[in-house]
Parts: structure tokens; sequence; C-alpha cells
């Protein structure tokens, strides 16, 4: 019975884990998303002069 609630926790600690490493990874994402668009933004003003 020991080895079942080892089990349950160490899954419960995996998703936990899991959880918090792709909402960082889409965070991270979204910003270089974001900073690409500027860098896009700010590459055609300056080509425009």
């Amino acid at each position: 019975m020991r080895g079942i609630a080892v089990l349950g926790v160490v899954l419960i600690v995996a998703w936990v884990v899991g959880f918090v490493v792709f909402k960082v990874a889409g965070a991270l994402i979204h910003l270089l998303l974001f900073v690409g668009a500027i860098m896009l933004i700010v590459g055609l003003i300056r080509r425009a002069r």
C-alpha cells in the first residue's frame, strides 16, 4: 500500500513540474514572437528611410 502512495506523490510532483515547464515555455515563445514582431517593424521603418 505504501508503494501506491509513493507512486501517487511522484505522479503529482511530475504533473506540477510539467505544468510549470509548459507554462514557462509558452510564455517564452510568446515573448520571442513579440520581440521578433518589433524587430520586423523597426527593420521595415529603417528600410523605408
